[in-house]
């Protein structure tokens, strides 16, 4: 399978690693040191799971120099969206697919906007990993597993290609059946773990032994529990302690990846996160006080160090 990553940070370059490292022909856009350091050097994964370099790969910061694919992992930052997929119309041209793997609700709608609805699958990745040093990426725990489905039926044929491609590269991959649910069951989560890692400047460990802080936890996933209602997706009853125990069995050092951002002085993406969930809640009328609060918090720190 020909594969293009678009943004080669821990969930593209972890995944887009194992696929290559399973002989699919991977191309990884990237830029800076890290794209200077994998030319070089190759692409190095630093994983639980087992480590590998990928040294046999095109590394490029020219999405207009790869040729037509077959899937595009689209994984860059947020704020890049609209104009990364103005990069890649032309690598789906023929036929390829994007598949959004990023933070977020709103990707697929973007996409499908620049791109066309026949081009556009879901994506959801459940992985902690991110940029260690140029040309490494590292992956903590043993989470890292893939959700792609189709919005529309009759794109289901190149979802379940990518899957079975996945399976075959011994990433744990599932054709999801309905993948806006499965958007917001991520988005419920990563919401509140990215704001609650970051209010707190801690871990995940940190976050869920204090009292205070989970009990803020549970209050964040609540109220995107009920922006999420308003956009006819229902999560169930049992959706708020099922999340909390998977809670508990993650790893302690465990950060979302803003936290990471938020420390290095980087650009942060709670306007899609805390800051959507905010803006959701009051065009549906609802209260959202902790995720306004926590955006309220993070806005001095928006566009990185100052």
């Amino acid at each position: 399978m020909r594969i293009a990553v678009m943004g080669t940070g821990g969930v593209g370059g972890y995944f887009g690693a194992r696929l290559a490292q399973a002989g699919n022909d991977v191309t990884f856009v990237a830029r800076g040191a890290h794209l200077a350091t994998m030319r070089e050097h190759g692409l190095r994964i630093e994983s639980a799971g087992g480590n590998l370099v990928i040294r046999n790969a095109a590394f490029t910061d020219d999405p207009g120099s790869i040729a037509p694919v077959d899937v595009v992992m689209f994984c860059v930052k947020l704020w890049d969206i609209e104009r990364a997929a103005g990069q890649i119309a032309p690598l789906v041209a023929r036929g390829g697919v994007v598949i959004p793997f990023q933070n977020g609700i709103d990707s697929a709608e973007v996409l499908t906007r620049e791109l066309g609805a026949s081009h556009v699958l879901g994506g959801v990745a459940y992985i902690a990993a991110s940029i260690r040093s140029p040309g490494v990426i590292a992956h903590v725990g043993s989470m890292a597993r893939l959700r792609i489905g189709a919005f529309d039926d009759r794109l289901t044929p190149p979802a379940r290609a990518f899957v079975d491609a996945c399976r075959g590269a011994g990433v744990e991959a599932e054709l999801a059946p309905d993948i806006r649910r499965a958007l917001w069951e991520k988005f419920v989560f990563l919401n509140a773990l990215s704001g609650l890692t970051c209010l707190a400047r801690q871990p995940l460990g940190i976050v869920r032994s204090d009292p205070d802080l989970r009990a803020t936890f549970e209050a964040s996933m609540r109220e995107t529990i009920a922006v999420a209602k308003t956009k006819g997706v229902d999560l169930g009853d049992d959706f708020i302690a099922r999340q909390l125990r998977a809670l508990d069995g993650l790893p302690a050092e465990m950060r979302a990846s803003m936290l990471g951002d938020l420390v290095s002085g980087h650009r942060l993406e709670a306007p899609w996160l805390c800051g959507r969930v905010a803006a959701l809640a009051r065009e549906a009328g609802l209260e959202a006080p902790v995720n306004a609060t926590i955006y309220a918090g993070l806005k001095p720190y928006l566009n990185g160090a100052t």
